[in-house]
C-alpha cells in the first residue's frame, strides 16, 4: 500500500548478534504512491548525518534510508568479541532491508560506505536494483590509511584531520564553518573503534570480485584522488559491465561532503535513466 509518513526520524534495529544499529528514514515522495527505497551508507570514520545534503535531492523520489554503521554515529560501539568482518557488515545492511520489508533495494554508499553496497551487489544480487559509489573504491588495502593510526595516537584525532584536510578537502576551500562540523562529526565516534574499523578496512580488497556486480553501477570519483589508488576507478568501470564512470575533475577524496549537491544531482540523474 503506499507510504503514510512523510517524515525524518532515527530508529534503532537489534542485529541478528544482539548490536543495535540506528537508522534515519527520509521520506517526502507523494503518500499515494509507493516509492523505491534508497539505502545510503556514509563514510568511516562518520555517520549519516555526513550525508544530509543527499536527502533533499533523492528523498521527494525515493524512501531514502540511512543507516549508521555499527560503531559509528548512534549505532552503539559493539562488544570487542563480537568479530568486525565485512560479513559482518554487509549482514548488518541486509538485515535492516529485511526489517523493512525491502525485497530490492538502491544502495548508495560514499567512500568505506560504498564498501557495504559493493559487497551486498556482489553476494546478494537478488537484493539490489543498482549501486551508487562515490569515492569509494574496492578496500583501503592500496593507501596510507594504515599510517593514520601512529599519527592519530600521537597527535590525537582532530590534530591530524586538520593536518591532513587537503587530503579531503580542495586546496583553498573556503567553508571553514563546514570544516570545523566534518572534524566534529568524525570526533563524536569511539576513537579505539575508529582505530580498529580502518585497520580492518586496511586489509581488503576485493577488486577481482567486481566483475560480479550486474546492477547498474555509478562509480562517481575524485580526479585528484589523494586517499589511495586513483587508478582503481577506471579499472572498476573496466570490469563491471554495467558501469558509468564520472570523473569530477580537480576533485578530492570527500567528494561527498563539499560537493554534496552535485553528487546527489549526478545521482538522481542516474536513477532516472535506468529506473524512468
Amino acid at each position: 500500500m503506499p507510504s503514510e509518513n512523510i517524515t525524518t526520524r532515527r530508529q534503532f534495529m537489534t542485529a541478528s548478534d544482539s548490536t543495535r544499529i540506528a537508522y534515519y528514514v527520509d521520506d517526502f515522495t507523494d503518500p499515494w504512491k509507493e516509492p523505491q527505497t534508497l539505502f545510503m551508507t556514509h563514510p568511516a570514520m562518520s555517520s549519516a548525518r555526513r550525508l544530509y545534503a543527499f536527502v533533499p535531492h533523492l528523498a521527494r523520489h525515493y524512501r531514502v534510508v540511512r543507516m549508521d554503521m555499527r560503531g559509528h554515529g548512534s549505532s552503539p560501539v559493539p562488544s570487542p568479541d563480537l568479530p568486525l568482518t565485512r560479513e559482518r557488515l554487509m549482514q548488518d545492511l541486509l538485515e535492516l532491508q529485511n526489517h523493512l520489508g525491502v525485497e530490492r533495494a538502491h544502495f548508495l554508499g560514499a567512500a568505506g560506505g560504498g564498501y557495504l553496497a559493493q559487497w551486498l551487489a556482489i553476494a546478494h544480487p537478488e537484493r539490489v536494483l543498482s549501486i551508487l559509489l562515490f569515492a569509494s573504491k574496492p578496500g583501503l588495502k592500496h593507501s596510507q590509511a594504515a599510517s593514520w593510526i601512529p599519527q592519530i595516537e600521537a597527535k590525537g584525532l582532530r590534530p591530524f584531520l586538520l593536518e591532513t584536510i587537503g587530503d579531503r578537502f580542495p586546496p583553498g576551500y573556503a567553508d571553514k564553518e563546514h570544516i570545523a562540523w566534518f572534524v566534529d562529526e568524525i570526533a563524536r565516534n569511539d576513537i579505539e573503534f575508529i582505530k580498529r574499523f580502518i585497520l580492518k578496512m586496511t586489509g581488503l580488497y576485493w577488486m577481482d570480485e567486481v566483475g560480479a556486480i550486474r546492477c547498474p553501477t555509478l562509480i562517481v570519483a575524485p580526479g585528484d584522488e589523494s586517499i589511495g589508488d586513483g587508478g582503481a576507478y577506471p579499472e572498476m568501470h573496466q570490469r563491471i559491465p554495467t558501469s558509468e564512470l564520472l570523473v569530477y575533475d580537480g576533485g578530492r577524496h570527500n567528494i561527498g561532503d563539499y560537493l554534496a549537491d552535485r553528487c546527489a544531482a549526478d545521482a538522481l540523474a542516474f536513477l532516472r535513466r535506468h529506473f524512468p
